[in-house]
């Protein structure tokens, strides 16, 4: 299963988001990486140079390398509707970030591999497929074995904090959780300007 494997802190430094989840360092050092970092950047950003940055947050983000995103905006392109909200859709109803937002993980690395070693189920099935997409109605449990649960379990605990989107519903006794409808973008709450990324890959 391909993933981005490299430095995550010195990528969330360089666009001043934590894209890979809570992060020490980036409240320590809110500036970009390297010897020039504290004293920000200087030179103007091009068009293609800032739309290039908000693809590359995105894909960090849902931890996506580019020949799969381009495959999801491919599929959002060709669907009705606004490619953009789509391309954002499709994204966050994967499984992995799915079992994030339903707090079974508390960052989308530990989904992906909660998923990838068999531990969850959709719809009574077991999916060890993290870029699964769930659809409206999906239920989504985490297998009724004793070390699924005990992961589960010592997650719930990391994220007990953290509200569970309106478009999800969680039984966290059961560890279960449903997929009430597909989200649209005001519950995604992105954190990039999708429409510059519909506009670079158009060019």
């Amino acid at each position: 299963m391909a993933r981005y494997t490299g430095p995550k802190t010195r990528i969330s430094r360089r666009f001043g988001v934590a894209l890979f989840g809570p992060s020490k360092a980036l409240e320590r050092k809110n500036y970009g990486p390297g010897m020039h970092g504290p004293k920000g950047s200087r030179r103007k950003q091009s068009e293609y140079a800032i739309a290039l940055g908000e693809k590359q947050k995105l894909r960090y983000q849902y931890g996506v390398l580019e020949r799969q995103f381009r495959r999801y905006f491919t599929i959002a392109s060709t669907r009705r509707g606004v490619t953009g909200e789509i391309l954002l859709q499709l994204l966050e109803t994967r499984l992995d970030n799915v079992i994030y937002r339903l707090g079974f993980a508390n960052s989308r690395s530990a989904a992906r591999q909660l998923v990838s070693h068999g531990h969850v189920q959709v719809n009574g099935r077991k999916v060890d497929v993290s870029s699964f997409n769930v659809k409206a109605g999906d239920a989504i449990t985490i297998k009724d074995k004793p070390q699924s649960r005990r992961l589960a379990a010592k997650n719930l605990e990391l994220t007990q904090i953290t509200p569970v989107p309106e478009w999800l519903t969680v039984d966290k006794e059961q560890f279960s959780g449903k997929v009430s409808r597909i989200p649209s973008r005001d519950e995604i709450a992105p954190i990039v300007n999708e429409q510059l990324i519909v506009e670079l890959y158009s060019r």
